[in-house]
């Protein structure tokens, strides 16, 4: 996968590590079209901003590269000790991975512990 034009040279390339699925819990946004995860980062990004991402998923092997926009900023400073981040909704392109997300995720989506955007 390559990175689209100048995205690159604007905010970088963000990684993002889940080792548990508390923790890809807190991350994953189901209630986003074609889902989406939080990452923590202090860099500043807008809505709309295009990233790209390198994850590293449970025990997956390799590295999942995951492109997408910003749809949730969680500023520094923000209410109730959250974590300052970016919400990044996948991209079409990523639909595998949000499917094998819902899958490590199975039987924890009707839970009611609190994640990081909600």
């Amino acid at each position: 996968m390559s990175l689209p034009p100048n995205l690159g040279q604007r905010n970088g390339i963000l990684s993002l590590t889940i080792k548990d699925t508390s923790a890809l819990y807190a991350a994953y946004m189901p209630f986003i079209k074609r889902g989406g995860l939080f990452v923590p980062t202090s860099r500043s990004y807008r809505l709309g901003d295009e990233v790209f991402l390198l994850m590293s998923l449970l025990d997956e092997p390799e590295k999942i590269p995951v492109s997408g926009k910003v749809v949730w900023i969680t500023p520094k400073g923000a209410q109730g000790n959250r974590a300052a981040g970016i919400g990044v909704q996948f991209s079409e392109s990523d639909s595998a991975v949000c499917s094998k997300i819902e899958t490590y995720l199975a039987g924890t989506q009707k839970s009611d512990r609190p994640t990081h955007t909600l």
